[in-house]
């Protein structure tokens, strides 16, 4: 596997350029551009501050911004699973001609999403500053979150890259899927808004984790749970590892099928 490891590193100029030209097209022909990257968040939480504050009667003064952290940090997820399920699928026609590590391709995906998501960490620092929430020392541990965030997208990322070449039906239930995972994440609700007997749906959910983590030290002056994180971040190390394994022995399966 280290074989297969130093071939991925060997190609990091194909994997900058798959990041760049990822970040170029996904709004390539649009009148407004890469403001997109910061007015589809904003455009998200007016809808869900709408829906739960004015119709539902619902949050409290710091809801908006309790609101944006879970909108644009599940927005990261969501277009991490989407873009990934894609991520070689599309590629057919370079992979067909030229001999690639065929993970470099949602690994690249999994990157590109990353710095979209910085974007939105500047919608997150106007809201913050626009609620007169400053966050504590505690920020200093959101590099460490965001990584462990990155893992867990990269295993999945590798996960869907794969299978979706061979099961394509995957690509047109994702959005299903993406809005369970919305709804049965502390994204527009908070925990103690859980009925007495559900609150599993949140310990059991690794996004929550994520979640609470990103508010706890941008929000509540608080420390993650580096328990919870560090289990997550090793649990997602370990599936990079098994996949990149994987994609070794069984990538050849890949030009077959494309």
């Amino acid at each position: 596997m280290k074989k297969y490891i130093d071939s991925i590193i060997q190609r990091k100029d194909l994997l900058s350029y798959l990041i760049i030209s990822g970040l170029k097209s996904k709004h390539r022909n649009t009148f407004l551009g890469y403001f997109w990257w910061l007015l589809d968040p904003l455009l998200s939480v007016f809808v869900y501050y709408f829906l739960v504050v004015i119709v539902l009667g619902r949050g409290g003064p710091d809801y908006p911004a309790f609101l944006v952290i879970g909108l644009v940090v599940f927005r990261w997820l969501k277009s991490t699973v989407s873009g990934s399920a894609k991520s070689i699928s599309s590629k057919s026609g370079i992979i067909t001609q030229v001999y690639l590590p065929k993970a470099i391709l949602p690994i690249g995906e999994s990157i590109t999403q990353l710095i979209n998501f910085i974007f939105g960490l500047a919608v997150i620092a106007v809201f913050l500053l626009f609620y007169g929430i400053i966050p504590g020392v505690e920020v200093i541990w959101l590099p460490f979150i965001i990584l462990v965030q990155l893992l867990f997208h990269m295993a999945i990322s590798l996960f869907m890259g794969y299978v979706c070449v061979f099961i394509r039906d995957i690509e047109n239930i994702i959005t299903h899927l993406m809005r369970i995972m919305r709804y049965a994440s502390p994204v527009i609700w908070e925990a103690d808004m859980l009925p007495e007997g559900y609150e599993w749906i949140g310990t059991i959910n690794p996004f929550s984790h994520l979640l609470n983590a990103y508010r706890n030290v941008l929000m509540y002056g608080e420390l993650p749970n580096f328990t919870q994180l560090i289990i997550l971040g090793l649990g997602s190390m370990a599936v990079i590892a098994f996949m990149l394994y994987f994609y070794n022995k069984n990538e050849h399966k890949i030009i077959k099928v494309l």
